[in-house]
């Protein structure tokens, strides 16, 4: 049931590259939160892991990570690149044909933001999505007054040539 996604339990992890913290927080980022919560494979309701799956399959996606991702207010990731560090360790993968695909659960809200590849994103509804390969600079934000929820799908494409 998409309804209950609110009342999951979220967990907040530590952003996993200091190298970058200390770059934001060298030039003045000085946020209590550099990471949302997240609700990874493990604890996924039965619901969301189907679809989780189903969508990363029709995208010709294989070893698939799935999570829920809650951005509360004032949480903000300024420009980085994600590492898949567990994704990576989960998986064994050592190469970079990695595709994150982040599906937005709500309708966007005033002061959700993200922006990728230097292109910003906003006003998208529940069920748009967008997608970066492995090391993709993007931005995300929440300095609005609600929740911002998203589904994270990680996998492996093919290359082609």
């Amino acid at each position: 049931d998409w309804g209950e996604y609110k009342q999951l339990d979220y967990r907040r992890v530590q952003f996993n590259d200091q190298v970058t913290v200390k770059r934001w927080t060298d030039v003045g980022h000085t946020y209590n939160n550099y990471t949302g919560e997240l609700l990874d494979f493990q604890q996924l309701p039965t619901w969301a892991l189907n679809f989780g799956k189903k969508f990363g399959e029709n995208m010709g996606l294989d070893d698939l990570g799935i999570s829920l991702y809650k951005m509360t207010p004032g949480c903000v990731l300024p420009v980085h690149q994600d590492t898949y560090a567990l994704y990576k360790r989960i998986h064994n993968i050592n190469h970079e044909r990695i595709l994150r695909v982040v599906i937005f659960i709500e309708d966007w809200q005033s002061g959700h933001y993200l922006e990728v590849d230097d292109q910003p994103i906003y006003e998208w509804h529940a069920g748009d999505w967008v997608a970066w390969k492995y090391s993709t600079r993007h931005i995300a934000a929440n300095i609005g007054m609600t929740d911002r929820y998203t589904m994270q799908v990680t996998g492996i494409y093919e290359e082609t040539e």
